[in-house]
């Protein structure tokens, strides 16, 4: 469906001279902005529904070939949900539903899209993230549900599927990836998730070679903050040094984990001068960009811990590196206090609410 602006919408741009003319415009473009979202919406969730998955689909598929990001696909639904409706009734199971929409909600990042796919089955589509980090991403939240007591039912369980996009499939073959590691979790016994181990993640690393695994870094990833902006680039070359110190040698003891215990100590120092800096700024988002930092300081950790162990290899630590902290931090949430320290700045940032 396309909501088209009526004709006065025209009139009233041409004719904005005046606070009055300017401010009819602005709540027209609201009203149309509440509609398209209304029709984009999911009714009992809130979530965003399936003619929405289909519209935004091929523009965000087109994106990751374009800049050779990955893409993966998280289908899940409730375990013995029939069971739900059958014993407490449809009422409980719309109940549940909602519930588990705030939960899942709460379980994913800034950057993933959630949508109710229909009846009790749900999709995700999470941008700039591979096989493994959607594994992830769907262990957590499946995790997360299992902690939930849903009034009048209890305890509930969710079994997810997942697949990384492959370059030249169609979306319905990406989806029917998913559905078959669905289907698999489902019939293996349910509350897990079963991941497809293929994606252009993988294709695109073996094809270009070691000199891909390295962070670039860009003019566009300036703040204007002269101490900020050092500190970037300094993670970017520390980072790239522990890949270097990882593909000269598996040394777990030596060379590579002296570079990541740089590494992380330089993440740590980092991310609490930042946020001083920004307080003294009077940072609008400043609770949610601690919260943040502490979510991508903790995970530096594990995935130390995991290393070490010989549980994660390169790959992981390079999908961590360019996808959480370059792809979706970096460049997406810290991009929210840019306004601070450059003058003129396109972007605005989002206030709290």
């Amino acid at each position: 469906m396309t909501l088209r602006i009526p004709d006065i919408a025209p009139a009233i741009a041409e004719d904005c001279l005046s606070p009055e003319t300017c401010g009819a415009l602005a709540w027209h473009r609201q009203q149309i902005a509440a509609l398209e979202r209304q029709v984009a919406s999911d009714c009992l969730t809130g979530l965003w529904n399936r003619a929405h998955f289909d519209r935004l689909l091929e523009a965000e598929l087109d994106r990751s070939r374009r800049y050779r990001q990955p893409i993966s696909l998280i289908l899940f639904d409730i375990d013995h949900f029939k069971r739900v409706n059958d014993v407490h009734g449809h009422q409980a199971g719309d109940a549940v539903l909602r519930e588990l929409a705030l939960a899942a909600q709460s379980a994913l990042r800034a950057s993933d899209e959630l949508f109710r796919w229909g009846g009790e089955e749900f999709a995700i589509l999470a941008p700039s993230t591979g096989h493994r980090g959607a594994h992830r991403i769907a262990e957590a939240l499946r995790l997360r549900v299992a902690d939930v007591s849903f009034p009048a039912v209890g305890r509930l369980t969710i079994s997810a599927g997942v697949a990384e996009h492959l370059d030249a499939e169609s979306g319905n073959a990406w989806f029917r990836r998913a559905d078959a590691m669905l289907y698999a979790a489902k019939h293996g016994g349910r509350n897990q998730v079963r991941t497809d181990a293929r994606g252009n993640s993988d294709a695109w690393a073996e094809a270009q070679g070691p000199a891909a695994l390295h962070l670039v870094w860009q003019e566009s990833y300036e703040c204007g903050e002269p101490d900020i902006d050092a500190e970037h680039r300094e993670l970017f070359e520390l980072a790239n040094a522990l890949i270097d110190a990882s593909l000269a040698a598996d040394d777990r003891a030596g060379d590579a984990a002296h570079a990541f215990d740089r590494l992380l100590e330089h993440v740590a120092l980092h991310f609490a001068h930042e946020e001083a800096l920004l307080a003294q700024h009077g940072f609008a988002r400043l609770d949610a960009h601690r919260c943040a930092h502490a979510g991508l300081l903790r995970r530096a950790q594990e995935l130390r811990q995991e290393w070490q162990k010989g549980a994660e290899g390169l790959g992981a630590i390079v999908e961590f590196l360019a996808g959480d902290v370059v792809a979706r931090h970096l460049f997406k949430a810290d991009r929210e206090f840019f306004p601070l320290f450059i003058a003129g700045f396109p972007g605005k940032p989002e206030i709290a609410g």
